[in-house]
């Protein structure tokens, strides 16, 4: 009989850690969004925005992909930028970008859309996407000339929203 009540206390407390082991192993997979854009830049080629600008002086040939919303777009962008939102890349880029082969330098605000984006492409089988590390916001801090509907300007001072 005392064999049985300490068995049977063993076989609670084998129960009890195993259900106590499994939801601290759940917890631990649970993933932050910058896990996901660090693990993205991992597997991607970033580019600064220095380089951007000297390849644009330069005239080299690519195509700058702006995935930031719409409105931030309108807001301000890189000359000649091309927009795709992020949320709607996956449907709208073979039309925007059908060439799989194009040189793509994708930015947003402060390189993490972006940098999800660029491995959505590679994954997508376009070979030269790259991203702009520091994106937008790199870019404006440098001085170089931001354009929207009004023409060309500079930004005089970047904030960064928390």
């Amino acid at each position: 009989m005392r064999n049985r009540r300490m068995l049977g206390r063993v076989v609670i407390c084998v129960i009890f850690l195993m259900g106590l082991s499994s939801q601290v192993f759940a917890a631990a997979a649970v993933k932050g969004p910058m896990d996901f854009v660090n693990a993205a830049k991992a597997q991607i080629t970033e580019v600064s925005a220095a380089q951007v600008k000297a390849d644009l002086d330069a005239g080299k040939t690519f195509i700058l992909l702006d995935v930031r919303s719409k409105e931030e777009f309108d807001a301000g962008h890189l000359p000649n930028a091309k927009h795709v939102s992020r949320g709607l890349l996956e449907f709208k880029i073979g039309q925007a970008i059908p060439d799989k082969n194009a040189n793509i330098i994708l930015y947003c605000r402060t390189g993490a859309r972006s940098a999800l984006a660029t491995l959505v492409l590679k994954e997508m089988g376009y070979t030269n996407a790259k991203n702009m590390a520091g994106a937008f916001k790199a870019w404006g801090t440098a001085g170089f000339p931001v354009y929207n509907r009004h023409g060309e300007f500079v930004m005089k001072a970047f904030e960064l929203k928390k």
